[in-house]
């Protein structure tokens, strides 16, 4: 009798304690979503002219100090991104979190990453190109209205809650098994490997008033998601095999002419 009881205990327990989890799991997937999202759309929104880049106070008088704090915010970004994406650390960290977990943790670190890159970009003097013409701004300010919108378009064609880490949580939460995406050439992956990043940089230079600041911010984004794409392709080279490397030759990087 007594150890039925136990084992009633025990069980309400372990129950309650699998709820608590499950709970845990949806919220901080969500929170990490909210980062995540925010600063994504602080970067479209400084990116054609509606928010500051930078919010700090902090700011130095050197160019070279200047320069010098901008490179390391990138590179912090790029290292975040770069390092947590791949599967040799994966493995290594899904050791101390939970597999559900990984990819939201990633997009939290991301999202305070770019956060930090954002608020803290040092802004440095002087004009590259402000164009004049109202119908010239009006048509470069839609091309960078068009490159925010591909990009959006483009993660919910790559499904949108998998790569931000809610499906994850939510398979978890609902007690169901993770199943990994199969690789489809679908919609935009038809003419394009990385639509992602294609939008990316035509939200990153389609602009009517390039600043010596916004050109250092482009350049170096720029020369980091080439970089980003090597290590990206690599990943999927070594996930797919030929099914990938096939695609690779029929595909371009970022459109197809044919």
């Amino acid at each position: 009798m007594t150890s039925e009881i136990f084992s009633k205990v025990a069980a309400r327990s372990d129950t309650k304690t699998n709820r608590l989890m499950r709970g845990f799991a949806i919220a901080y997937a969500l929170f990490a979503y909210c980062v995540g999202a925010s600063t994504l759309f602080w970067f479209f929104l400084a990116s054609v002219g509606f928010a500051p880049y930078s919010l700090s106070r902090i700011e130095t008088d050197s160019i070279l100090a200047a320069l010098g704090i901008n490179f390391f915010l990138v590179f912090m970004f790029a290292l975040q991104h770069t390092v947590m994406a791949r599967k040799s650390f994966k493995q290594i960290w899904t050791r101390l979190i939970p597999e559900h977990l990984e990819r939201s943790t990633f997009v939290l670190s991301a999202g305070v990453c770019m956060a930090l890159m954002l608020w803290y970009w040092q802004p440095l003097p002087g004009v590259i190109w402000s164009i004049g013409n109202e119908y010239a701004r009006l048509a470069v300010l839609s091309l960078a209205f068009a490159g925010v919108a591909y990009v959006l378009i483009t993660t919910l064609v790559a499904n949108h809650f998998e790569l931000l880490g809610i499906r994850q949580a939510w398979l978890y939460a609902t007690g169901r098994s993770y199943t990994p995406l199969e690789f489809k050439r679908h919609w935009v992956y038809k003419y394009s490997r990385h639509p992602m990043m294609l939008g990316l940089l035509v939200v990153i230079w389609a602009t009517p008033d390039m600043s010596v600041s916004r050109l250092v911010f482009a350049v170096l984004l720029t020369i980091y998601l080439f970089v980003g794409i090597q290590f990206e392709e690599r990943a999927l080279i070594q996930e797919f095999g030929d099914k990938y490397r096939e695609y690779k030759k029929e595909v371009g990087m970022f459109c197809t002419f044919r």
